[in-house]
């Protein structure tokens, strides 16, 4: 089975022409399904597919990571070039999310731009905190469930309920399994969760122990270098065959992996394309 990736929105480009974008989007094709993950914060997901010959129209479903507005905030744009998609994602997406860096600044709104139901006109939207299996070989993680001792989530990130904020733990923070042959393939959005907390999940609900790739965002910006560090570690442990890190990760953590990998690493950002 073939796995096409094509990274259309990340902060930074492959070559010229294409579109950078602090965010997150990659399209997949694989076990005969075309699936949207993410869709950036504006419009480089649509300008990037256009510059790839990639037709939106043909997509099968949207799958939103989280709720970020970097993930979520080019819905909208996706969407006026697309049929009548499923869009798969947590229920948690509509709880408001906030972010405050500075304890002096106030919070700022971080959460999807849209209401729900300007996205119902558009889209069949499908709400789960399971896995979902959307065909033989592809599922999401649903929940992801918080098991090592040394990913933290970053306080910096709220939610508002009742009118209050409060931290947010992150129980929208899903990713994408592939099963192949080689083993697992795991797409990441944000992993506000842990990039290992994630791959882990993976591996006990495929049952699958094998990790074939891992692509995506691992929120190690701005983490200490002890988390960044472990997590190195963890990854050679569970023996990840590629690693193609993008957007939260940070560049500083980038470029430790790609000391500690070789080339088993890759910088992936927009413009992107890997066969598996």
């Amino acid at each position: 089975m073939e796995i096409k990736l094509t990274t259309l929105c990340e902060n930074t480009v492959s070559g010229p022409g294409f579109t950078a974008e602090w965010g997150w989007s990659i399209h997949i094709q694989s076990d005969g399904l075309n699936i949207l993950f993410d869709t950036g914060a504006n419009i480089a997901a649509v300008k990037n597919a256009d510059k790839l010959g990639i037709d939106l129209r043909a997509l099968d479903m949207i799958i939103l990571s989280h709720s970020h507005q970097d993930h979520t905030g080019g819905l909208r744009e996706v969407l006026k070039r697309t049929g009548h998609p499923e869009i798969l994602a947590h229920p948690a997406i509509w709880i408001p999310k906030y972010k405050k860096r500075k304890p002096e600044k106030p919070a700022e709104f971080n959460g999807i731009p849209y209401r729900m139901e300007e996205i119902e006109k558009h889209a069949a939207l499908k709400l789960s905190q399971e896995p979902v299996q959307l065909s033989d070989a592809i599922m999401t993680t649903g929940e992801v469930a918080l098991t090592t001792d040394f990913e933290k989530i970053d306080p910096d990130f709220y939610v508002k309920e009742n009118g209050t904020l409060r931290t947010d733990d992150f129980p929208d923070d899903l990713a994408l399994i592939i099963k192949t042959s080689e083993g697992l393939v795991v797409v990441l959005g944000c992993a506000h969760r842990g990039v290992i907390n994630t791959i882990q999940h993976a591996r006990k609900i495929t049952a699958e122990k094998r990790v074939r790739a891992v692509i995506g965002g691992t929120h190690l910006f701005p983490k200490k270098k002890p988390q960044v560090r472990k997590t190195i570690e963890a990854l050679k442990e569970i023996g990840v065959r590629n690693i193609g890190v993008s957007h939260c990760t940070g560049m500083d953590a980038a470029m430790q992996f790609a000391e500690a990998f070789g080339d088993r690493f890759f910088f992936n950002n927009a413009g992107t394309v890997r066969t598996i």
